[in-house]
């Protein structure tokens, strides 16, 4: 079964997400994505691995989170992927740069890679022996970044979450603590687009 957990910044999901994996009763793998680039993400890091039971095996995975799960996800495992925020912020990063002087076209075709590789992901978790939970931030619900680097993350993680909301058995909406499971609520994916 694939979970996706959506929220914002503090809103309880990585909490959630623990308590799923803690309560399937199997070995855990957890994905970690965030790299540690200066001291406060170093604390929050060393934070968020106290909180984890100590038996959980973590693995870092920046960029090739598909081979993380092939290398270490056996059979059975819950494996929890905090987070895919973090994931498509390294692969934007990677592409362009700061997006200071990117082309348009550059931008889009990052940004269409990206929301590509999300797919892949997704349908890679989806077909694990075993429980996936993939964690994520909603960003489309503030205003238009400034920069052409926000608008590329915006847009890319957007692309990467509505790709994983697709493929996910449940998809949780997070706010200020509180999950409700859109879709036993009878959320579904979006079509694509036809005039």
């Amino acid at each position: 079964m694939l979970t996706l957990i959506l929220g914002g910044a503090r809103s309880g999901k990585s909490d959630l997400a623990q308590r799923f994996a803690a309560a399937a009763r199997r070995d855990v793998l957890f994905i970690a994505t965030m790299q540690p680039l200066d001291d406060e993400t170093r604390l929050r890091v060393d934070a968020h691995s106290a909180a984890r039971p100590g038996h959980w095996t973590t693995v870092e995975a920046l960029y090739d989170v598909i081979a993380a799960l092939d290398a270490h996800a056996r059979p059975g495992t819950c494996v929890l992927i905090d987070c895919l925020t973090l994931w498509v912020s390294n692969l934007l990063l990677d592409q362009v740069g700061d997006g200071g002087d990117v082309p348009a076209e550059r931008a889009a075709a990052a940004v269409e890679t990206i929301v590509r590789r999300a797919a892949a992901l997704a349908e890679r978790a989806w077909a694990h022996d075993g429980d996936a939970i993939i964690v994520s931030n909603e960003v489309g619900l503030g205003i238009v970044p400034a920069t052409p680097l926000g608008r590329m993350f915006r847009d890319a993680l957007g692309g990467a979450n509505r790709e994983v909301a697709a493929r996910a058995d449940r998809v949780y909406g997070v706010v200020a603590g509180l999950a409700l499971e859109l879709k036993s609520l009878g959320a579904q994916p979006l079509q694509a687009f036809e005039p």
